[in-house]
């Protein structure tokens, strides 16, 4: 039963490696959609949006890819960097939750995290998913359906609060691609549940 559970999770959730650029395709999204001239309130729901993709796409790196590649890596620079990097966007994200938009430093402060990322994203999709889909090649879906079934635990109880950002801060054209990578992981859990229950009736 249980090899039958996993097969059902593997086969509907994505490979980590495409799970983790779906969150970068996200939090791009958003900071292609901020202008420093949008309103107060579209620039703060584009801010959280990201915020809140960067804060739970880095906690599902941390407790799941990273250590994986840290012991099959020969070299684990860019592992060992990522979480540096991690912490000062979650520094950068702190200075922006604690803002207005109206402060003559807010824009600033996200040109700073955006850079940071973009830095961040160039490095993960050149040298550190490559290695991943070399070197665990074998285990790509079962990693995905365990960042899967993480980010539903960490996204669930936000789920209103990313749809209201995405209502507030994308136009209607883009909310598809804004929402969806961050609220892929539900969907997938969500069939996978169903597919395992209609396992056990069959």
């Amino acid at each position: 039963m249980n090899s039958i559970k996993n097969t059902v999770t593997n086969t509907l959730s994505p490979t980590i490696t495409n799970m983790i650029r779906m969150d970068h395709t996200h939090v791009l999204e958003a900071f292609h959609q901020y202008e420093i001239d949008s309103s107060p309130q579209t620039k703060k729901a584009l801010v959280n949006t990201a915020c809140l993709a960067l804060e739970i796409h880095s906690q599902l790196e941390e407790e799941i890819f990273y250590p994986v590649m840290r012991t099959l890596a020969a070299d684990t620079t860019t592992v060992n960097k990522s979480i540096p990097e991690h912490n000062e966007m979650r520094r950068l994200i702190g200075e922006l939750r604690a803002m207005e938009p109206t402060n003559p430093l807010y824009d600033q402060t996200f040109m700073q995290l955006m850079r940071d990322v973009m830095h961040h994203v160039a490095d993960e999709e050149t040298t550190l998913l490559p290695d991943a889909e070399r070197l665990l090649s074998d285990r790509l879906g079962e990693l995905g359906a365990q960042m899967t079934k993480r980010r539903l635990q960490l996204a669930a109880p936000r789920a209103r609060e990313i749809a209201v950002n995405t209502i507030r801060g994308f136009p209607t054209s883009s909310m598809l691609v804004a929402a969806g990578a961050l609220l892929a992981g539900t969907y997938f859990a969500k069939r996978a549940f169903e597919g395992q229950s209609r396992h056990r009736r069959t």
